[in-house]
């Protein structure tokens, strides 16, 4: 065998002097294998470094045992859970993950679909870029057979099976609960792209306002990307206003945090003068000055539930119908948002 070469089973054979197909047998645990033949494939298997094909082992029999998990980000706290929540769920089947990040670019999207499909993954589970308005590359996958769950930022343009969160609800939970603190004046931090996550916290928020007998203030709804520098530049923005808000509801923590550096920044009190509340409850919400108001996003909960249904379709000898699993959040209120004793 040449230095650089991966190892075969034929490698193997050769080794003990006998064939490729007991290699194979033994190797996969097949049965009329002896022990001791077993245990010297073992060992040599060991001794070569010897890797198995996964995508030869599909070919023959159509199943990798993989799963391609796609995110915008690996390193948020909320999809680092989600797959944290499928790999537990995965694991108790053998079946192993394949985890890429699309960055929210909607080339490398594309290039990751593809790659997943080549890879003859068993599946695919995938939480759609910010950027993505064409949907072909899914739909390439579901052309294939391969079976595609959504979840957190899914579209209705793919008949596929969704895992999310009842956005709408844990918006309006989170503007109700400022209006019950004495706040009128309520701003929102929201995203310029057509993603359905941030739709739904938009549509939740101005709901709460006009439950609430509040008006609906165009100019207190800052679009942006949502990130810490983001979150600096939208309330720079508000505070510029001739009349100030009192509270500040942001669809994403980052934009909250970015928002409380200027208000400390400014001397400008929190919660007393302008209350502030995120939404997702990353790690680091409970360890600012004062603790973020914030909404759990059952992040670990959702990955569980996404990976449950993917091997309930991947089992199922029919079609599988597409279903949408909404999870309730739940709002975690702390010192940022507290103007009266709860």
């Amino acid at each position: 065998m040449a230095k650089n070469s991966r190892a075969t089973i034929h490698d193997i054979a050769k080794k003990l002097n006998i064939t490729a197909s007991t290699v194979s047998r033994a190797l996969n645990n097949k049965p009329r294998i002896s022990e001791n033949t077993r245990k010297a494939v073992l060992k040599a298997a060991k001794q070569l470094n010897y890797q198995p094909n996964n995508i030869a082992a599909a070919l023959r029999n159509g199943k990798s045992h993989l799963i391609g998990i796609m995110v915008p980000t690996a390193d948020r706290s909320f999809f680092a859970s989600v797959v944290r929540g499928i790999e537990e769920i995965a694991n108790k089947v053998h079946y192993k993950v394949i985890i890429s990040q699309s960055y929210d670019n909607y080339e490398k999207e594309v290039q990751t679909v593809d790659a997943l499909i080549s890879a003859r993954v068993d599946g695919i589970i995938a939480s759609i870029g910010k950027n993505t308005e064409d949907f072909s590359h899914f739909k390439r996958a579901q052309d294939r057979d391969i079976p595609l769950i959504l979840f957190d930022r899914v579209t209705d343009e793919l008949d596929v099976s969704q895992v999310m969160i009842d956005d709408y609800l844990g918006a309006y939970k989170t503007v109700e609960h400022l209006i019950e603190q004495g706040c009128t004046r309520i701003a929102h931090f929201t995203s310029p792209k057509k993603v359905s996550i941030y739709i739904e916290r938009l549509r939740g928020y101005k709901a709460a306002l006009q439950d609430y007998g509040l008006p609906y203030d165009k100019s207190l709804v800052v679009e942006s990307n949502l990130q810490l520098e983001d979150g600096r530049s939208s309330m720079e923005q508000l505070l510029k206003l001739p009349a100030l808000p009192d509270a500040v509801f942001s669809a994403s923590d980052y934009g909250a945090m970015g928002a409380m550096q200027v208000l400390k920044e400014r001397q400008i009190k929190i919660p007393q003068q302008i209350a502030l509340a995120g939404f997702s409850n990353e790690p680091f919400t409970s360890f600012t000055s004062p603790p973020l108001t914030t909404v759990d996003q059952l992040s670990i909960t959702m990955g569980n539930f996404t990976a449950e249904l993917f091997f309930d379709q991947l089992r199922s000898e029919k079609k599988p119908v597409s279903q949408k699993t909404v999870l309730t959040p739940k709002l975690i209120i702390r010192g940022s948002s507290l103007r009266k004793e709860e």
